[in-house]
């Protein structure tokens, strides 16, 4: 179901359409005008792939000096990391990836944005796992006594049902309002 003058449709697994990407094993079935990004994410995976294993892992990620110093790697790495192997493989590194493109939706933004500090995946942000984000952000620079406190004000603020914790809508509420999600973009 083609689009006029766009690449747009879906592609059955096994024909000959559905292209392989090169050095990955996976084949991509549903081809659209983001085929051009997919095949640039697939060099840029392979240029990360240090050992040609066909996954990444901490280490590869690491080896860009842009996240060297970034606290933040290997929670966006466990993020993208959806089969728990602590390792991400091609398809993990597209969706994972796909959340910073120009087309990703504000949804999708949010929805990582709220991931990054559910360290425990419980579909909440406990002051616990705030406390623990924000102290990887801020390292040394701020003592543990104020961190906890403002880590405090956060969740009183933003708790509206008084359950002590931050829920994905609660969360929407607050950072919705921000209209950070247009700077979550990267150039891959």
């Amino acid at each position: 179901m083609g689009t006029a003058g766009k690449e747009s449709w879906p592609i059955p697994i096994g024909s000959p359409e559905c292209p392989a990407v090169e050095g990955t094993g996976n084949r991509l079935c549903v081809i659209s005008e983001e085929g051009g990004e997919i095949r640039r994410l697939g060099k840029r995976f392979r240029k990360l792939d240090l050992d040609g294993s066909g996954s990444l892992r901490v280490d590869d990620f690491m080896s860009l000096p842009e996240l060297q110093q970034n606290p933040l790697v290997r929670r966006i790495i466990d993020i993208f990391d959806t089969d728990g192997n602590g390792e991400i493989d091609f398809i993990e590194f597209i969706r994972g990836v796909s959340q910073f493109s120009v087309r990703g939706n504000q949804q999708q933004k949010l929805n990582f944005a709220f991931r990054v500090y559910d360290v425990d995946k419980d579909g909440f942000i406990s002051n616990g796992e705030l406390f623990q984000v924000l102290k990887a952000m801020v390292g040394s620079n701020l003592q543990d006594a104020a961190l906890q406190q403002a880590v405090d004000k956060t969740i009183l603020g933003a708790d509206r049902d008084g359950d002590g914790r931050i829920s994905f809508h609660e969360f929407c509420t607050i950072v919705g309002e921000l209209d950070f999600t247009k700077k979550m973009v990267v150039d891959v």
